[in-house]
């Protein structure tokens, strides 16, 4: 007992005198710019589910006017748990919802998330997600660059 309390101590002190040491101040670590160049998103808005527990839609308009191809990956929706792309596609001779593989994207590219389209399903929304409001929806394209926008919060029976 007596090794295993001079081992703690002498590691506390350690610790505590390293803290002091090296007089120069840390420079703060410089942060990816949020936004990609030529990526513009407009009239966004998630719709909740008129059941409460099942995933809200989020859908925008984007236009893609830069200058290196680039693919949308993933999405995010504050106040979700998850988020993933989706669209309708024919399978066994049946229109479904399904995920949207990566979608590439290259100069004059305008694309339109809406119902019975492409759309970003939320799942595990919050209860603090009520119609009226905003959240903030975050696209991450191939290489890690993000676009973050507001998005109004509008309840299952309103206009999508």
């Amino acid at each position: 007992m007596n090794k295993t309390f001079f081992r703690a101590a002498a590691l506390a002190c350690a610790t505590i005198g390293l803290t002091g040491c090296g007089g120069a101040s840390e420079e703060p670590v410089a942060e990816a710019p949020d936004g990609i160049p030529g990526m513009t998103v407009d009239n966004a808005r998630v719709v909740l589910a008129p059941v409460e527990g099942n995933p809200a839609a989020v859908y925008f308009d984007l236009e893609y006017d830069g200058d290196r191809g680039l693919a949308l990956n993933r999405a995010h929706v504050e106040g979700a748990e998850s988020a993933e792309f989706h669209e309708y596609g024919e399978w066994n001779k049946q229109i479904q919802m399904q995920p949207m593989l990566p979608l590439p994207l290259k100069k004059g590219d305008k694309h339109t998330f809406e119902p019975g389209g492409k759309h970003v399903m939320a799942t595990g929304v919050s209860a603090e997600l009520q119609p009226g409001g905003t959240t903030e929806v975050t696209l991450t394209v191939s290489g890690g660059d993000k676009i973050s926008f507001p998005a109004e919060i509008r309840a299952a029976g309103d206009e999508r």
